[in-house]
Order: C-alpha cells, then structure tokens, then sequence
C-alpha cells in the first residue's frame, strides 16, 4: 500500500467513528455552520496581498516532527500579517499530528480564508470543515472518482464552502474541469512516494482553464520560484513545510515576503 492508500484507509474509520460520536444534525447546530465564508478568488487577487496559502503543519508521513513547538494561533495570525492571502490548517491526526481544534483556533484571529487541508472521503468531513471554521475544502483527485468529487464539489457549494481540487497530472485534471470548483492545485509532490518535482506545476498550468484560480503546491521554499510560477501563470502558492521547519515561523515568512519585492 502506498501512503495514500493507508491514509485514506484509515480516513474511512475516522469518519465512521466521528459520525457515531457527533451525529450532522448536530454539527449542523455548531455557532460556526452558519458563518458565511471569506471568498477565495477575492483574497487570492487582492493587490496587497501575496497570493501565498500558508500551510500549519507539524508533521508529516515523510518528515516525521516539523514543528512540534509553535501554537496555531502565533503562527497563522503572523501570516496573514506577513500578506498571505489564504491558510491551510492540517486536520489529520495520525500521519500531521493536526486536530479540528487547530482549525477552530486559526479561525478565532483571521479574517482571510480559511483551508481544511484533509483527505477528504465523505460528504460529513465537508460539512465538519464548515462547523470547525473553514472557508475551504480539498478535494484530492488521487484519491476520489470524477462523480465523487462532483457531489462534493455541489455539496460544498451549498454550504457556501469554496473548493480547491487538486490534481497531479493531466488525466486527473481534464477529468475534473467542475463549474462548481474555485481553485485547481497542482501538487508538485507525488503522494505515493512523496517526491517532489516542480514540473508538474509548469507542465499543467496552461491547461488549466483561465476562470479557476491556478495554485502551485509544495516544494517551493525559494522566493524567486514563485516569480517564476506567477510568470507561468499561476495566482497562487501553497507552502507548507518551508515556514514551519524554521523555529520562528513568523520571522520566515516575513523574510521570504521581504524578498518578493
């Protein structure tokens, strides 16, 4: 089994006992459901900010511990002041070490779009994202059918959920040109074996249609990659480890916008 496989094997026991433990019906009644969300595209376009989706995340399958110190709050809240236009939070609890709880503490001090960065399965997780806090879901097109992540995409949509769907070669992306999605990512880094190649950014950019806000994620932690990135086309960078490995976040993502003028 690759990583995927055992991450979205386990996914499905997850929500199973989540369901069990909180019914929708009842996440339907969180204080935070009803919230209506930060629009994406208009904070990925905004001229003062970056364009950047800056990632939480204390570990990974392939790195083990990243940052096992920084809190959610200090780290985000210096972010969107750095100009990132968006932030993911990981939710995954076994292979990130993230918790719903990140997401809920990022949300209390932003006001710029919020991710769910998940491995998303099952329509319940969509509307656990909204109850938590998020502006956005994740779709991962390795890992759900073209109908599948249509449901969802609809499903989101009539939460007032914004979608990022990402692909990482061009069979899963033709497949997946969905009205209802906002965003399309490229992820630079192979989920199966978790190597990254930037070409897979380059490669797809202009097949992406122009009306879907274009992210180019992981393996980016050199400000002139992503010069490179917006002159071929893309209106956005998720990064991940490259803030977080640093033991002052804050101060890294200050440095690495500094370096964008």
């Amino acid at each position: 089994m690759t990583i995927l496989d055992k991450i979205v094997e386990k996914k499905a026991i997850e929500v199973a006992t989540a369901k069990a433990k909180v019914p929708l019906e009842e996440l339907q009644q969180y204080p935070l459901f009803s919230r209506s969300c930060h629009p994406l595209k208009d904070s990925i376009l905004h001229p003062e900010r970056t364009g950047i989706i800056a990632e939480f995340k204390r570990a990974s399958p392939s790195k083990g511990v990243i940052n096992a110190s920084s809190t959610v709050e200090e780290v985000v809240l210096a972010y969107q002041q750095a100009g990132a236009s968006a932030i993911s939070v990981l939710t995954d609890a076994d292979f990130f070490q993230g918790s719903l709880e990140d997401l809920t503490a990022a949300r209390k001090v932003l006001d710029i779009p919020l991710l769910r960065k998940e491995f998303i399965v099952d329509r319940y997780q969509i509307a656990e994202a909204k109850a938590y806090g998020a502006d956005i879901i994740l779709l991962i097109a390795a890992c759900l059918s073209t109908d599948t992540i249509k449901d969802f995409a609809v499903y989101a949509k009539s939460l007032g959920l914004n979608i990022l769907l990402e692909v990482h070669n061009e069979e899963e992306l033709l497949l997946n040109i969905i009205p209802e999605i906002d965003a399309i990512g490229v992820n630079n880094r192979n989920l199966k074996d978790f190597s990254v190649d930037l070409q897979h950014s380059y490669g797809l950019v202009n097949k992406i249609p122009d009306n879907y806000i274009k992210v180019s994620e992981s393996g980016i932690s050199d400000p002139n990659t992503i010069k490179l990135l917006k002159s071929a086309g893309f209106n956005s960078f998720l990064i991940g480890e490259n803030f977080m490995k640093t033991s002052d976040p804050a101060k890294a993502i200050h440095d690495f916008v500094a370096a964008l003028s």
